[in-house]
């Protein structure tokens, strides 16, 4: 099984936002085979909680003018580590030193990573 067409789309729009409000470190996983709840994660890191807010509130913004709204959303309070769920995607905007910490790459690294476009990647800091 792998991810539908939908959830790569929400993926894309999900990394560029994220990469429009300079996040660092964007990266989609393909979870579809180790997960029934969802298709893919996207992961991206903010130097500060105030740009954690900044992408979690693109991503939104974007995702809804795509016809996508969250089914729920956690940690904004805090602003170190945010979950967007939209149902077939989960956004995870973190701040770097809960990035580090936490480690999702190495807990997912067996998952195949979902190509982003050129424009997303190219402009990846970290």
């Amino acid at each position: 099984m792998t991810a539908t067409d939908r959830a790569v789309e929400l993926v894309v729009a999900a990394a560029r936002a994220a990469s429009d409000k300079l996040a660092q470190q964007i990266i989609a996983f393909d979870v579809s085979d180790q997960l029934a709840i969802t298709d893919a994660f996207v992961l991206a890191s903010a130097t500060n909680d105030r740009q954690v807010k900044a992408i979690v509130d693109e991503v939104e913004d974007r995702l809804r003018e795509i016809g996508a709204k969250p089914v729920q959303r956690e940690g904004e309070r805090d602003g170190r580590w945010v979950l967007i769920d939209y149902g077939e995607i989960v956004v995870h905007v973190q701040h770097e030193e809960e990035r580090q910490f936490y480690a999702l790459e190495r807990l997912w690294r067996d998952c195949p990573t979902i190509p982003l476009p050129a424009d997303v990647t190219a402009s990846d800091r970290g």
